[in-house]
């Protein structure tokens, strides 16, 4: 008696495309910007996370949320990262997110998830350039900058 096995297919859908005008990102100031354009995080109620894919070139190929929280908390899985990442043949990613209280600083938990996602992206092949956040009034902290990364 045979057993059955069943045949799936992996697609990727784009959801929408849009020129933007943004220089190229050479920066975490222009990835600020960048993100801003795209996902208007800084006027979000609530935390958002989002990430840009990069190719081997560092041009940005494809932009994704990946989750969407509360007020104060949003829960990313490095596995829901990598699987964008992976499905664009991206070589590196940067990722970001909000604070809506509009304080930019990190948090405990932003440090911990960065680390998870560094170590995971290491494992991948997947450079994690940068994690961005995001406050009001065009205030941002990198990790990149703060050494973090």
């Amino acid at each position: 008696m045979g057993k059955r096995i069943t045949k799936y297919r992996l697609e990727l859908v784009k959801e929408s495309s849009k020129i933007y005008e943004v220089d190229k990102i050479s920066s975490p100031t222009d990835v600020k910007n960048y993100i801003e354009k795209v996902f208007n995080l800084s006027s979000q109620a609530e935390e958002v996370m989002v990430m840009l894919v990069l190719d081997t070139r560092n041009n940005v190929i494809g932009a994704f949320e990946v989750s969407r929280g509360s007020l104060n908390a949003s829960i990313v899985h490095p596995r829901e990262v990598f699987k964008r990442a992976l499905l664009l043949n991206g070589a590196s990613i940067i990722i970001a997110h909000n604070h809506p209280s509009g304080d930019p600083t990190p948090s405990r938990e932003d440090v911990d998830i960065t680390k998870r996602l560094v170590e995971g992206g290491n494992i991948l092949g997947i450079t994690v350039l940068d994690h961005l956040i995001i406050g009001d009034n065009g205030r941002y902290r990198s990790f990149k900058e703060m050494n973090l990364i």
